[in-house]
């Protein structure tokens, strides 16, 4: 009997923590939020989830977890940067409006430590302005608030399944080269001299998908689709990812040799005749 009423009281702590959640996320809402049941388990990966909503965060831990993913909790910046370095998150999903530090300078700290975890900002300021920023300092995709928590499962797994199929669908080559970076697509690394470059996971994807298709021009809504495996996006979301390569890349960011600009709208890694 006690265990029965255990059950419906844990039923009834989750149908009220989907409406509060609802209703705090989607004013006005009268249908339920859809549970996490939905969702095919995958091959799991580490998702640091930093989030100073403790009931949003439990709600995105949850439908995660049922993904198949493993989570990590932190509830401000300083928490952020110790579980950062602690867990190895292969995904990070991290606020910016948090006590002690602030999300951007969690992330600029984690980029200058050399860390490439790929990065989803979660914010309620949706400025484009504010867009750029976060992908300036290495933030691979950028959500704004109110969000779905389905969504968010989506752009993690989109963003783990793209990484695993640029590197998987050539692994048979073992490496890329592009003038004299080599890029190595089993250990995700690329390098330049010997010296790495230091590409945070969606830079890494990017030179990977161009290099591998010398010479082919691809819009910008067409890199959205092939690295990013989004139908539909921001596409300043490329522009600073590009700029981002380039001053990894290039001896000169201004006059690009190996990743070049076609007419308004696409971008092409060189061929290797270009480059004699």
């Amino acid at each position: 009997m006690s265990a029965n009423l255990d059950s419906c009281r844990g039923i009834h702590h989750d149908q009220t923590l989907s409406v509060r959640l609802r209703d705090r996320l989607w004013p006005g809402r009268s249908d339920p939020l859809p549970g996490p049941d939905s969702y095919a388990v995958t091959v799991g990966a580490q998702v640091l989830i930093v989030e100073d909503d403790r009931m949003l965060a439990g709600v995105l831990a949850s439908y995660l977890t049922k993904a198949g993913h493993q989570v990590a909790l932190a509830a401000d910046g300083s928490e952020a940067v110790t579980t950062w370095q602690r867990t190895v998150p292969d995904v990070v999903l991290l606020d910016v409006m948090l006590p002690t530090l602030s999300g951007l300078e969690v992330l600029r700290r984690r980029r200058t430590a050399g860390d490439h975890a790929a990065v989803i900002i979660i914010s309620a300021r949706g400025d484009e302005s504010d867009r750029l920023v976060g992908l300036e300092i290495g933030a691979d995709d950028y959500v704004v608030k109110p969000l779905s928590p389905r969504e968010i499962v989506l752009r993690v797994q989109a963003l783990l399944r793209r990484a695993e199929q640029l590197t998987g669908s050539r692994l048979r080559e073992r490496s890329l080269r592009l003038g004299d970076a080599e890029i190595d697509l089993a250990a995700r690394t690329a390098a330049r001299h010997g010296e790495p470059l230091g590409l945070t996971s969606r830079e890494f994807d990017l030179l990977a998908f161009l290099a591998g298709h010398p010479g082919e021009t691809f819009s910008k809504a067409a890199l959205l689709n092939r690295v990013w495996g989004w139908d539909f996006g921001d596409n300043s979301t490329v522009t600073v990812h590009v700029r981002r390569l380039r001053q990894k890349l290039e001896d000169d960011p201004s006059d690009p040799r190996l990743v070049l600009t076609v007419g308004r709208e696409g971008y092409r890694a060189a061929r290797g005749d270009e480059l004699v």
